[in-house]
């Protein structure tokens, strides 16, 4: 009889403090929508007490997700659980993940109590968060550089406190996949499925995937991923890589399945791509640009002769569809709905309709329109939060022997703004220009041009990370077919995030 290995998703949470992966709240709700569809178990929505805005996240999501449990970390502190609980009172499926280190040189150098302080305070939390959710997790934070013994009694312990689920994360990506494979037996033989013992895996020596893998034979029934492998450092284990080696590999994995629907992969990644701006390397496994592309001959001969000479699983099933439905400015709406069926998007009457005029926009303005250019647009339009500053009309001016020059108008208010301003090329003049029409202060930390699809038409996507009057920085992004309007409108976008946020 096949066993459920149960996919918890940290995307929204550790994922989300990878450096210039951060998200507002709408776009929180589209990646938590994402998720649903692709049908993961659990979806960790924040850190509830870390922030008002992680609060609001996860409270929001909470409302909306309905299949899959919503889930909020909480150190082990009486306030970071009640504020876990408070966020999480709507969802119809909810869960409390607390945690605290066990390692030796966690316990003396960071939290600097003893074991036995460790262990009373494990016990004393997951109680509190038991008695306000059914559903507790506990994490032994390092727990792949503990001692095995310690962690013996703390299972014990958090077991009898209420704890339903024991995560053993190698929080520093640490060990190799024999090791992670006799560590999860040791520990499944000694709690006998009392605990549901969970692998949270981080990738710092490129072994994180192996790592959840080798877990999953050991003992392990949960494993902790995010999509396109997003995380601290060098990130966690993938979503994508874990599950399709269990779908791929059916005769090492026999014994187990998930419940991913592995169509809504791609679709999934490319919105998380999107909305942060940080995209897959090229050859990233699953998801990368290159993954099923084949550049030998002899690799493409053997693929035209038979697909699974060099291919070890289709396209298609992770949502990535290659169709003979064309679109341009003479499709209508009939086709284009077909084709975002196509490609995983399911629009409402709303959503569609504006879907439709934005593609209409784009052929008017360009010859083909490509799967890429649609995923971006919809991608795009799903995520547009409350413009206070919404862009008319921009005019740029650059010379190799002069100063470069933007002139610009904004409305704000059922007001038009105009203002220009020069600088040190003509991105910097757009930036510029924009601090003086809104009179807010930015400092830009990154910038990133990426072209949607292929061709000199090719729409460009920027993405700019941009901390406004000095606080936390934020992911703006913008999509034209001219560079700098979509450069303007990434601008435009981090600046609206950043009055939305701070209400």
């Amino acid at each position: 009889m096949s066993e459920k290995i149960i996919i918890f998703d940290t995307t929204l949470r550790d994922g989300e403090q990878s450096p210039g992966a951060s998200m507002n709240t709408e776009e929180k709700i589209q990646i938590a929508l994402a998720l649903e569809r692709l049908g993961v178990d659990v979806m960790e929505a924040g850190f509830a007490a870390s922030s008002n805005g992680d609060f609001e996240a996860i409270n929001k999501i909470a409302q909306i997700v309905k299949n899959s449990s919503v889930c909020s970390l909480a150190r082990c502190v009486e306030n970071d659980i009640i504020q876990a609980a408070k966020a999480l009172e709507p969802a119809e499926k909810k869960r409390i993940h607390t945690f605290i280190a066990t390692s030796p040189i966690h316990m003396e150098f960071k939290l600097k109590k003893s074991p036995d302080e460790v262990l009373k305070t494990a016990v004393k939390n997951v109680k509190l968060a038991k008695s306000l959710c059914d559903d507790v997790e506990f994490s032994c934070e390092d727990a792949l550089r503990s001692d095995i013994s310690f962690l013996k009694e703390m299972a014990d312990a958090v077991y009898e406190a209420g704890a339903s689920t024991l995560n053993l994360p190698d929080t520093v990506g640490y060990r190799i996949p024999q090791e992670m494979y006799e560590f999860f037996k040791i520990m499944s033989e000694y709690t006998k499925g009392k605990l549901i013992l969970s692998a949270h895996n981080h990738n710092d020596l490129g072994l994180a995937t192996a790592n959840t893998l080798a877990a999953i034979l050991g003992g392990a029934r949960q494993i902790e991923v995010t999509l396109n492998g997003l995380g601290e450092r060098a990130g966690n284990s993938a979503l994508e890589e874990a599950v399709m080696a269990i779908k791929t590999r059916k005769d090492a994995f026999s014994n187990f399945y998930t419940q991913i629907n592995t169509k809504e992969i791609y679709p999934s990644s490319k919105l998380l791509s999107n909305i942060i701006g940080v995209w897959p390397q090229p050859n990233k496994a699953i998801v990368g640009k290159n993954a099923f592309t084949h550049e030998s001959g002899i690799h493409q001969d053997g693929v035209l002769k038979h697909p699974e000479t060099y291919e070890i699983m289709k396209a298609s099933d992770i949502g990535l569809v290659q169709d003979n439905l064309i679109l341009g400015k003479h499709s209508g709406r009939a086709a284009f709905k077909d084709k975002l069926k196509i490609l995983g998007f399911n629009l409402n009457d709303e959503e569609l309709n504006r879907a439709f005029n934005d593609f209409k926009e784009l052929c008017d303005k360009k010859k083909e329109v490509f799967d890429d250019d649609l995923i971006a647009i919809i991608s795009a339009e799903s995520v547009k939060i409350e413009e206070k500053f919404k862009l008319i009309n921009l005019q740029v001016s650059d010379c190799t022997q002069a100063l470069a020059s933007a002139a610009i108008s904004l409305e704000c208010d059922n007001e038009i703004i105009k203002e220009a301003a020069i600088g040190d090329g003509v991105i910097d003049a757009i930036f510029k220009v924009i601090d003086r029409a809104s009179k807010v202060n930015g400092f830009l930390q990154d910038y990133k041009v990426n072209a949607v699809s292929k061709g000199k038409d090719a729409l460009a996507q920027v993405s700019v990370k941009v901390s406004f009057e000095g606080q936390k920085a934020i992911i703006g992004n913008g999509l034209d077919l001219d560079t700098m309007q979509a450069s303007a409108k990434a601008y435009l976008a981090a600046l609206n995030s950043y009055i939305s946020m701070n209400k």
